[in-house]
C-alpha cells in the first residue's frame, strides 16, 4: 500500500476474495498532496466515480452541495466503516484509518463495498 501521487486510476472491489472478476471496477481519482485533500469535493455537484484521500483518517462534509458514501479503509486497504454523510457534517476520524474513500451516496453499496471487504487501487502511471 505505497505512496499515491494526485491522479487517476480505477477502484476494484472484489467481494469474494477468490473471485477472478471483480464486482465492481469504478473510476477513481487520487487526491494525495495536501491540497489536493483539502479540495476534495468541495463544489462538485456530482461524482463520477470515487475520490481515494491518502493519508486521511476523517473527513467533513462542509461546502459540499451532495450528500456522500465514506469509507474509512485501514493499512491493508480492508474497508473499518461506512457512512452516508449529509453536506454540512464532521465525520469523526478513526483511529485505525489510514485512508478515506468517497463517493455519491449510495454508490458504494451498489458496488458491494462494506466493512470487511478489501479494496485494490490501480494507479494510472503518469509520464
Amino acid at each position: 500500500m505505497g505512496r499515491w501521487r494526485d491522479g487517476r486510476g480505477h477502484l476494484i472491489v472484489r467481494t469474494d476474495s477468490g473471485a477472478a472478476t471483480p464486482a465492481a471496477r469504478v473510476p477513481l481519482e487520487i487526491a494525495a498532496s495536501y491540497r489536493a485533500r483539502t479540495k476534495g469535493l468541495l463544489g462538485r455537484d456530482c461524482v463520477e466515480g470515487a475520490l481515494l484521500l491518502s493519508p486521511a483518517s476523517g473527513v467533513h462534509t462542509f461546502g459540499m452541495r451532495i450528500p456522500i458514501d465514506v469509507a474509512y479503509l485501514d493499512r491493508h486497504l480492508t474497508v473499518i466503516a461506512v457512512h452516508t454523510m449529509p453536506p454540512g457534517r464532521l465525520g469523526l476520524p478513526r483511529l485505525r484509518a489510514r485512508h478515506v474513500l468517497e463517493a455519491g451516496a449510495g454508490a458504494m453499496a451498489g458496488w458491494g463495498l462494506d466493512v470487511g471487504v478489501r479494496i485494490e487501487i490501480e494507479a494510472e502511471v503518469q509520464v
